[in-house]
């Protein structure tokens, strides 16, 4: 069994959000995503895997193709196949978001 403790991989950068790989599997894939200031994440998409966008800490502004909403800790949204994705931080504090996609996304998809 694999266990990690999330609170390990929450660092932040000054130069843009900083992304820390927490499982991937054949069938899952998942990092934790660290954001402050301003900084953003998006628009990403893949056509083929449908994800979860969880917020551990802060509050952040989540779009989904053209939907909108703020999103604060312990909140989640869904991003079927194929949407686009674009996360930004909404508040002075730091936010930590936890993105899981199944099956894995391409590399393309999750980079770009």
């Amino acid at each position: 069994m694999d266990a990690k403790d999330i609170r390990d991989l929450v660092r932040f950068s000054e130069e843009g959000p900083r992304h820390e790989p927490l499982y991937e599997s054949d069938h899952l894939w998942s990092e934790i995503v660290c954001l402050q200031g301003a900084q953003g994440l998006g628009p990403i998409s893949d056509p083929d895997s449908d994800a979860i966008c969880t917020v551990v800490a802060g509050r952040v502004a989540v779009q989904v193709d053209k939907g909108r909403k703020r999103v604060g800790q312990w909140g989640t949204v869904l991003v079927p196949a194929g949407s686009e994705l674009t996360i930004k931080n909404a508040s002075e504090e730091p936010a930590v978001i936890l993105l899981v996609a199944a099956p894995p996304p391409t590399l393309r998809a999750v980079y770009e």
